[in-house]
């Protein structure tokens, strides 16, 4: 066979090379970047897998309550809240690059889906699906990117607005009010409007339930600070308070149960509870195309995917753009690298996946990827920790689920999304930049309208703001001897045409007499074809006026013209420095 290569058998050859090939693309290496596990699998210690076990029992006790709170949020039976709480244990050890985040239901993404789908499951789940679908292609396509045009300002904003509509959302289930309209500024008339039908049973199980999860919080935050009352006390101590102040949403939640059951036995029904939900694990089944109304119409897959709107291009860039924040932070935290197009195809994955038992968006969360770390989480293996008791608690704890009060749940989401109300920013872009606020301001003022809105307006906004730096770079002018020398701060593209145009006319060709310009381009790093078209018609007007234009510092092989269209000049004994140039087609 190597004969007949090397007598230039090419079918032959042909069929080596792509076998060559084929072996390369399949080789470990490449088999490792697709499934990060292989990296750590094959070098798992026993000392980790304590830490792990430890970690994910922390997380899945973190887990349990406030996916049930979410779910609420999403406006869907609080069992759809542990239906996405578990897959993506699963599929982030196995594709995920960061050993601290943990992939489940969100404040944000819940807020997302409600918005879109209204409460109504089935369509919750569709959503999963295709968002999953999205977050996929776009990682095998390396379109992470894109994430890079939503500005910090809008994610702040969203984030702040969303805070407040998810925290005021619940007041109304700390006050048992039922029946309040969903709309932001209808749910803000309404519930003030209906606060003396407050049931007293709620009011004072809900606000216990926030001190006590507030004190809680607060003696975790103490332990680390030098001032802190526990800073003396023995190491045993201070675990059992740290523990005890990490698994603050469980004991709360199981305390509260605990006394809407009390109550109950004896006949009273003073707290409005979560009530029926479905015992088991979800079925392992295609996520439905088609959804049935109230009255029995059979709404197609192209009309729910239309009903979706823009919200399909929305809700898959938050939940990444939440993750990969979140996965930075850790990893920079934390000393190590994550791979951001990885981590779009875990999340994407996640989804897909998630749809088939029922789930619904999920990305990663801020607040359980914190307790991971601080419990010393050495591997992804922890979130499968996290996910058995998810499932465990869907196997066998339902029927418990049946007390809880809908006022404890509120109090958990309260606490949840209360630290995300960050107003120390607006501060912060006031002394560094003030045009930031804008962005900021519409995303914020628009999230209460519509969520995706909010998004869209902020994202327009922030591009508007960075197409009109494009339009109008700044020109720094200087005159000396009858000479105007202007120096362009960044490239030059066919927005910044008419305006380029615009200053040289009125400050050189239309001066009494006319002045010559020197147009320093150190710092010009792009030119394209409509300016080069100016720059020629700017150069004939100059001719016929007969003074001169200058191109000083011109790199010409960084903006990719050809040298030859370029000739030397000296100007006058003060420029005779600078590399000149006139532009020849």
């Amino acid at each position: 066979m190597n004969m007949k290569i090397r007598a230039g058998d090419r079918k032959t050859s042909g069929i080596f090379v792509l076998m060559s090939a084929g072996r390369g693309c399949c080789s470990y290496s490449t088999l490792k970047a697709w499934l990060p596990i292989l990296s750590w699998l094959p070098r798992y210690k026993l000392k980790w897998l304590k830490m792990d076990l430890l970690a994910g029992l922390t997380v899945g006790l973190t887990t349990v309550p406030q996916a049930l709170a979410y779910a609420e949020v999403a406006g869907l039976p609080v069992q759809y809240g542990l239906y996405s709480a578990f897959m993506g244990g699963f599929i982030y050890t196995l594709l995920g690059t960061s050993k601290d985040v943990t992939l489940g239901p969100t404040a944000i993404m819940s807020l997302l889906c409600f918005s879109v789908v209204g409460g109504q499951p089935h369509r919750a789940v569709l959503l999963s699906l295709l968002c999953g679908l999205i977050q996929a292609v776009m990682a095998l396509l390396r379109l992470g990117f894109l994430l890079d045009f939503i500005s910090f300002p809008v994610i702040k904003g969203f984030t702040c607005a969303a805070a407040v509509t998810i925290g005021f959302g619940q007041v109304k289930n700390i006050l048992g009010l039922q029946g309040i309209p969903q709309e932001f500024f209808l749910e803000v008339y309404y519930t003030f409007y209906r606060i003396p039908e407050a049931r007293i049973g709620d009011v004072v199980l809900g606000l216990l339930c926030l001190g006590l999860l507030i004190m809680l919080l607060f003696m975790k935050a103490s332990l680390g600070s030098d001032e802190a009352p526990y800073s003396s006390c023995s190491r045993v101590a201070r675990k059992l308070v740290w523990t005890v102040a990490t698994m603050r949403n469980s004991l709360v939640v199981l305390a509260a149960s605990f006394i809407a059951f009390s109550w109950d036995a004896y006949g009273y029904h003073v707290f409005t509870i979560t009530g029926k939900t479905s015992p088991g694990l979800p079925p392992f089944t295609p996520p439905p195309t088609t959804d049935t109304t109230a009255n029995g119409t059979v709404v197609s897959f192209g009309e729910i995917v239309e009903g979706f709107g823009g919200a399909l291009a929305v809700i898959p860039f938050m939940g990444l753009l939440e993750s990969i924040a979140i996965a930075k932070a850790f990893a920079s935290q934390n000393d190590y690298r994550i791979d951001a197009n990885q981590e779009l195809l875990a999340i994407g994955v996640t989804n897909i996946m998630g749809s088939f038992v029922s789930a619904y968006p999920v990305t990663g969360s801020f607040g359980r990827t914190a307790v991971n770390s601080q419990t010393g989480v050495c591997t992804p293996a922890g979130g499968i920790v996290t996910s058995v008791i998810v499932l465990l608690s869907l196997a066998f704890l339902m029927p418990v689920f049946y007390y809880i009060p809908k006022a404890s749940l509120a109090a958990v989401i309260i606490c949840a999304v209360a630290p995300m109300v960050d107003y120390q920013v607006v501060a912060k872009m006031w002394r560094i930049r003030k045009l930031d606020l804008l962005p900021f301001l519409v995303t914020f003022l628009m999230s209460f309208w519509q969520v995706q809105y909010g998004i869209l307006g902020g994202v327009a906004a922030s591009g508007a703001m960075l197409l009109y730096n494009i339009a109008r770079p700044r020109i720094e002018q200087v005159s000396d001897h009858g000479v105007l020398v202007m120096e362009c701060d960044s490239g030059l593209s066919f927005p910044a045409t008419e305006y380029l145009s615009h200053v040289i006319h009125t400050q050189a060709l239309q001066a009494s007499p006319p002045r010559s310009v020197v147009l320093d381009c150190h710092h010009v790093s792009t030119i394209d074809y409509s300016v080069i078209s100016e720059l020629r018609d700017l150069l004939r007007q100059f001719k016929l006026r007969e003074v001169h234009l200058v191109f000083s510092r011109l790199q010409v092989q960084h903006i990719g013209l050809r040298n030859d269209t370029f000739v030397h000049l000296k100007f006058q004994n003060k420029y005779k420095f600078l590399c000149g140039a006139k532009l020849h087609f």
